[in-house]
């Protein structure tokens, strides 16, 4: 378990250096693009195999990388998008809501088990995800873009779930390292793009939080995927476990290192995410 444990530190991680970049007036874009080169980096670096090009194109999970790569660049700008036009509530809602995506492809596709114990922590953890993730005094607004909390709902589930279904066992820090590759060529594109089209120039100041945010998210990455191929833990019970926790986990670090304020309701939601994690895992 000690892998799920390092996968909710590191996702966690990903929360806090997003807190430092708005204190430190850092491009978010600019700094994701950084990230995704330097995941890419530690990917290749610990990577003890050979890497041949042509047998990495002829295996049946190269297509899959070159759409991750597409699909974390692209829910990202989604996810951005969500918080400015519907509420940063509704966009952590939906983008962790998602979990139910992959939790349903291993009881439907992967025939994992499921009993009325581990539905009930399914549901508590649904639950808690809401009740954790709503925060007091913000506007929600849907109107016309009723669409993109439904786009990151989908897109953040079909990620998780790729990413479970096509990693191969034995090649998983070059699985990572060529998803991060992609997304950082599509990201370079987007840079060239708004240097062009808005002027908008690339800050050096970028680089270090993003080479720290590169090192965090593979590690993020990685880390979820060696425990997906712990023996007799089922993908159902890991994603719920590990989303419900980073949420529980993150707000209560926002309280503690950046004197958020947590409403009741956010604390119930706490209290219910231990609630789920329990029944779950001990199913």
């Amino acid at each position: 378990m000690i892998y799920l444990l390092l996968s909710i530190i590191s996702s966690t991680g990903i929360f806090v250096l997003f807190k430092l970049f708005n204190k430190y007036r850092i491009d978010t874009m600019q700094a994701i693009i950084v990230n995704y080169f330097f995941a890419c980096l530690v990917g290749i670096l610990l990577y003890d195999g050979n890497i041949e090009t042509q047998e990495i194109i002829q295996s049946n999970w190269f297509y899959a990388t070159i759409g991750l790569g597409f699909l974390f660049i692209t829910i990202f700008n989604v996810m951005a998008l969500t918080a400015q036009k519907n509420g940063l509530s509704v966009a952590s809602v939906a983008s962790k809501m998602s979990v139910i995506i992959p939790v349903l492809f291993g009881l439907i596709i992967l025939n994992e088990s499921i009993g009325v114990q581990k539905l009930i922590g399914i549901i508590l953890a649904l639950f808690a995800v809401y009740l954790t993730s709503t925060k007091k005094k913000e506007k929600t607004k849907f109107t016309k873009t009723f669409y993109l909390p439904i786009l990151l709902f989908l897109g953040s589930g079909v990620i998780d779930t790729s990413i479970n279904y096509f990693a191969p066992d034995d090649k998983i820090p070059l699985f990572s390292a060529l998803i991060f590759a992609f997304a950082f060529i599509i990201g370079i594109l987007i840079i060239i793009y708004r240097l062009i089209v808005h002027k908008n120039y690339f800050q050096l100041k970028s680089i270090p939080l993003g080479a720290l945010l590169g090192i965090v998210n593979y590690a993020s990455i990685y880390f979820l995927l060696k425990a997906l191929r712990i023996e007799n833990l089922e993908s159902s019970t890991l994603f719920t476990v590990n989303n419900v926790a980073i949420v529980a986990l993150s707000t209560l670090v926002g309280l503690i290192l950046f004197k958020e304020r947590i409403s009741v309701k956010n604390w119930i939601g706490i209290f219910v995410a231990f609630v789920s994690i329990i029944l779950v895992t001990l199913t």
